[in-house]
């Protein structure tokens, strides 16, 4: 089993610094079966919104599609990979964990899970929305992205955002990851090869929506102004 631990500024804020260790730590696995959690009170707090603040457009592309990279190598990493969500799971950082392929959260009542990109006017990348429509029921897509709530983990739950609440959440990680390894490597991968073949493949028009529509959105003055004022409520 790789462990990996986020411990990084910002609640584990997913930018340049936090999506190059993961990707290296990835790297590192190999094709072990992953435990990704975090530190303290936050899984992922998601994107680092100071760097969205400063980015041009070329950066925001960039760092967009360095995002995309990385959902993608979890998503099909070649293992079981177990999320151990340990605290708040936010946006970005909500994403992440349902890469993962089995999600289990803390019951801390104050943790907060949810995909709330929409309500501060931002756009998910390609790959990343693929993923996400993919990962999460059909019935309950809508109102977790139109929502744009932030739920607290037995709402999640129910919500299908996780897959178990736990008194004891990283006994239970280590229990399921410790069970999904267990099963024949080569049926496991080629299983989920199988459920995950395409996901991660974007059309033409896919990239013509991100370059045209989507980082201008992301490099506007009207999201750096509403990034700025959540940066100052902080």
């Amino acid at each position: 089993m790789h462990e990996i631990r986020m411990q990084h500024p910002g609640k584990n804020a997913l930018g340049t610094d936090l999506i190059g260790w993961l990707d290296e730590e990835l790297r590192r696995a190999g094709e072990q079966p992953i435990l990704l959690t975090g530190t303290g009170d936050a899984f992922s707090a998601g994107l680092n919104l100071k760097e969205v603040q400063a980015a041009d457009s070329s950066g925001m592309e960039t760092m967009l599609r360095s995002l995309d990279a990385l959902y993608a190598r979890l998503y099909l990493h070649p293992a079981p990979t177990v999320a151990l969500v340990n605290g708040h799971a936010i946006a970005g950082g909500c994403i992440l964990m349902l890469c993962c392929d089995w999600r289990i959260a803390s019951d801390e009542p104050k943790s907060r899970i949810g995909i709330n990109e929409v309500a501060i006017g931002a756009i998910m990348p390609p790959v990343t929305l693929n993923i996400v429509k993919r990962r999460l029921p059909a019935h309950t897509l809508d109102k977790i992205v139109f929502g744009a709530g932030l739920h607290a983990p037995e709402a999640a739950l129910a919500l299908g955002l996780v897959d178990e609440v736990s008194a004891d959440a990283p006994a239970a990680a280590s229990k399921r990851l410790h069970t999904l390894a267990s099963y024949p490597r080569a049926s496991y991968v080629a299983t989920k090869q199988a459920l995950r073949a395409g996901v991660t493949t974007v059309t033409a028009e896919d990239l013509r929506r991100f370059r045209e529509i989507e980082v201008p959105l992301w490099a506007s003055t009207e999201m750096k102004d509403r990034v700025a004022a959540v940066l100052n409520r902080k």
